[in-house]
């Protein structure tokens, strides 16, 4: 690189010296030099300041003008523009000129397909005007956009339409007028030919809104479930939080080139098209799913995120935190609570945790940072989520709903802060979160051991709780945290213990807030059998030494849903971690019946919901499970994952076959029972491909499969379980849809995630396939994204061919998308948790990568981290 990246620091924050209330865009757009004219209102707000530093990247500057005159009193950099001798309040106009169709990075304004179409957060309205580009300047925006009429009949932007008119040489222009002062990151662009659909939602207090949904033309029918989808949004923020849509109009847009999966902008959410465009024959169950969440994320995003927005980046969990966790509880309102929440754990257990232990370690609000982007992790955004919960079940429904209120009263139109939120919901509710404060800035995951000790002559049951979180690459030392830990204790019968302590009935949420704390429940009149951690009720890591059948007793009496799938979860642990040791060992597997017995009952019982059995009898993924070991042994996990996989479909051949047999429906249908069903005889479809009739039952599903869900379930099985089968569906698959790249998307990750030996090559000669294109970042995580975070035994080859792969794809991405890049570095940067041979070729390639001249600093800030921690 020519200069090292410096770092800023959460410490460092100042009031910026002005501030911008009003601008006016105009657009005149080009492929290649489109012209931009930005008029702002600029008042100082430091007395003592006299210079006017704009943020700008990849910018032409073609004219400046202060109050109408022109201004030569102004310098320039690569990233900035700065501007001396301004007077206290005056009229800024900036006039430049960018290349959209040459912005690759897909950061500012560029082109997706043949639209055009932004991304402004955290950082890219920088790369469309000379601008304050943090979230603490607020502006009230009016955006003029002028384009070819033919090409591009719908120009989009921000807040309600108030003019339009046509021009000379066909053109046209639209005038768009945001009345809600937002920050740059907000400001959203969109010009194109599209189909649009289209409806209207009533709010509560009567006002009706314009509802319209912006897609490629052909797709018109692929859009129905992201409008019903954001109609639910729309209602349940209103019943839930009191929430009211506030704009004459609300508009979304598919396109398929996007760094993320979608954009809040104000009134006009630019989206992913993985996350808007599904119908039965192009989307699995899981799109439709994922497109529930992501449409009501964003949309619930208008209140928390864009009505309050962030004061500066470090405080990015303030909206993103909290609006996962408004998006969890809209989904798990409309379909099913305990499938959800362990949906949601997974991610926490796995790659959180991960992160956690990463060079990348942070907490939720971090105190440094070079490149904003490597910022929006699952730590700030899961975690943050997690964080918000706790403070859920501390407060209850009602408090937590009256901070919410207190919450806008105080910084609706304003940019605030974490401790801002916090102070809100303690004023509201009388709580004191001083030491819960703690989460926001201690990084790490901590680890909650327990010990039980049940005495029979005072039928008391002794709980003692002891916290430590280990250090992490950005904190070495650690202090207590405040932790929620849901608790229920049940008689040998299966009744329910009430926990009583000093003689009074307490709460099953106790408050750890000490190194080490005892909790003694009294009138417990037999030795109980113990809950832990309900709801996963902290995002903690637990210790505790529960015998098998004290786990399988949960997996059966257990009231709460989750903790009867957590208690399957722990039980497979305890025997996949001995049996990697086995392995290790030489020793033989040692998979006892007790065990597959307990899972064969949940599989048989009938009173337990489809959707949790098939969550139960989901084996944990081998990332996971390598979270469990100091050092990941990719092999041997990978071998007794797969022989208790194997052992499983042998024992409980018969039941799987009948089950798979009685669940199949006679038509498709998105209701949450009818998705229960569908995923519970699609993992038993997975398992019965481990036995001999595997290979017949997996081509007549494909063959007869009325939907892309049983389709790619095939698939998948036949893919998983190496078929003889899985070529000729692999083949007849693409030369279906390789002219659609969303859906050649699922066939892209599982050639990602191909087990068989010649996975690489194959990789390699997919990335020449005519559905692939390294610069559209959906293919490039498909392909490349699978590969190496869900193919662990051949991204991690002894021969380091699977470094060297991604090393090779980083230095492309490098130069043309920074952004993707970042994302996909990360299974690199975890080398220290493996083997001395392995750490040493994934070092190496780190260092290869570290020299490049032209290094972003997406990657820069990772590399440097990984390499020196």
């Amino acid at each position: 690189m020519s200069h090292q990246p410096s770092a800023k620091y959460r410490a460092d924050y100042t009031s910026p010296d002005f501030t911008i209330t009003h601008i006016d865009l105009d657009f005149i757009l080009d492929d290649t030099q489109t012209v931009v004219t930005a008029v702002s209102r600029v008042i100082k707000q430091n007395q003592d300041a006299t210079t006017l530093v704009l943020d700008g990247e990849d910018l032409k500057l073609v004219s400046l003008q202060i109050d109408g005159s022109e201004w030569g009193d102004y310098s320039t950099t690569e990233n900035s523009l700065t501007i001396n001798n301004v007077p206290e309040s005056f009229t800024l106009t900036v006039k430049t000129e960018i290349n959209p169709a040459g912005n690759t990075k897909l950061e500012g304004l560029y082109k997706s397909g043949d639209a055009f179409c932004t991304q402004c957060e955290a950082e890219g309205f920088r790369r469309i005007t000379f601008y304050l580009d943090r979230p603490d300047v607020l502006a009230k925006f009016t955006t003029r956009v002028e384009a070819d009429k033919g090409a591009f009949p719908y120009l989009l932007s921000n807040g309600n339409r108030v003019e339009s008119g046509d021009l000379d040489s066909g053109r046209h222009w639209v005038k768009w007028e945001d009345p809600h002062a937002k920050p740059s990151y907000l400001f959203a662009l969109v010009a194109g030919d599209f189909d649009v659909l289209r409806d209207n939602f009533v709010t509560v207090s009567g006002r009706n809104v314009e509802l319209e949904i912006f897609v490629d033309k052909g797709n018109l029918d692929r859009a129905p479930h992201a409008m019903t989808s954001l109609k639910n949004a729309m209602k349940w923020d209103e019943e839930r939080f009191g929430l009211e849509y506030d704009l004459d109009i609300y508009m979304i847009v598919a396109v398929d080139f996007f760094n993320m999966g979608a954009m809040e902008n104000k009134g006009l959410n630019v989206f992913n098209s993985k996350f808007v465009l599904a119908n039965d024959k192009t989307a699995t169950d899981n799109d439709y799913l994922g497109i529930e969440s992501v449409i009501g994320h964003e949309y619930f995003h208008n209140w928390t995120g864009n009505r309050v927005t962030c004061r500066d980046w470090f405080q990015l969990s303030l909206k993103e935190g909290l609006t996962v966790f408004r998006d969890q509880e809209f989904s798990s309102d409309l379909g099913s609570r305990a499938v959800n929440r362990i949906n949601n754990v997974r991610i926490i257990r796995g790659p959180q945790f991960a992160e956690d232990e990463s060079p990348m370690a942070h907490p939720i609000r971090p105190e440094k940072v070079i490149e904003m982007n490597n910022f929006y992790t699952l730590t700030v955004y899961e975690k943050g989520s997690e964080v918000i919960r706790m403070m859920h079940t501390l407060l209850g429904e009602e408090n937590f709903q009256a901070g919410m209120r207190l919450y806008f009263e105080r910084h609706d139109g304003t940019a605030a802060t974490c401790d801002d939120f916090v102070l809100a919901m303690e004023d509201a509710s009388g709580i004191d979160l001083s030491l819960f404060r703690r989460w926001y800035s201690q990084s790490g995951t901590p680890v909650v051991s327990v010990k039980a000790e049940y005495n029979s002559e005072e039928k008391t049951f002794a709980l003692t709780l002891r916290q430590d979180t280990p250090a992490t690459s950005d904190q070495k030392e650690k202090q207590p945290l405040h932790i929620p830990v849901d608790v229920e204790l049940y008689d040998n019968t299966g009744k329910v213990i009430e926990l009583q302590c000093n003689g009074k009935v307490i709460s099953n949420v106790l408050s750890l807030k000490e190194t080490e704390q005892t909790f003694v429940f009294e009138n417990v009149a037999t030795k109980p059998y113990l809950s832990l951690l309900r709801e996963f009720s902290a995002p903690v890591k637990l210790h505790y030494d529960a015998s098998d059948e004290e786990l399988q007793f949960l997996m059966v009496h257990a009231r709460n849903e989750f903790a009867r799938w957590d208690a399957g979860q722990m039980l497979l642990a305890k025997h996949i971690k001995a049996n990697v040791l086995k392995v290790q060992s030489g020793e033989a597997l040692n998979i006892p019946e007790s065990l597959i017995d307990a899972f064969r009952g949940v599989l048989l019982d009938k009173e337990i919901d489809p959707a949790l059995v098939a969550e139960v009898l989901t084996l944990p993924s081998e990332n996971e499970i390598g979270g469990w070991f100091e050092v990941v042994d990719v092999d041997a996990i990978n071998s007794v994952r797969s022989a208790i996989k194997q052992r499983f479909a042998q024992e409980m051949k018969d039941e799987f076959s009948a089950l798979y047999q009685a669940l199949k429906q006679a038509e498709y249908s998105i209701e949450h029972s009818s998705i229960g069903k569908r995923t519970l005889r699609n993992l038993c479809l997975n398992y019965l491909a481990g036995t001999e009739q595997g290979n017949e039952l997996v081509e007549a599903q494909y063959t007869h499969a009325d939907n892309m869900t049983d389709t790619v379930a095939a698939m998948t099985a036949a893919n998983t379980s190496e078929l003889n089968c899985r070529e000729a569906l692999m083949k007849d698959f693409s030369g279906k849809w390789e002219k659609d790249g969303l859906v050649m998307d699922k066939w892209f990750i599982l050639q990602g995630t191909n087990p068989a030996a010649n996975a690489l090559e194959n990789i390699r000669v997919q990335m020449s396939h005519p559905a692939f294109d390294i610069k559209n970042p959906n293919r490039t995580r498909s392909l490349v994204g699978s590969f190496c975070n869900n193919n662990p035994v051949h991204f991690h080859a002894k021969d380091g061919s699977g470094y060297k792969f991604l090393a090779e794809v980083l230095t492309e991405l490098n130069t043309s998308n920074p952004q993707v890049a970042s994302r996909l570095i990360d299974p690199l940067l975890k080398f220290r948790r493996f083997d001395v041979a392995r750490q040493g070729m994934m070092r190496a390639e780190l260092e290869k990568l570290s020299v490049l001249d032209n290094l972003a600093k997406d990657l820069f800030e990772k590399i440097d981290k990984a390499l020196n921690a």
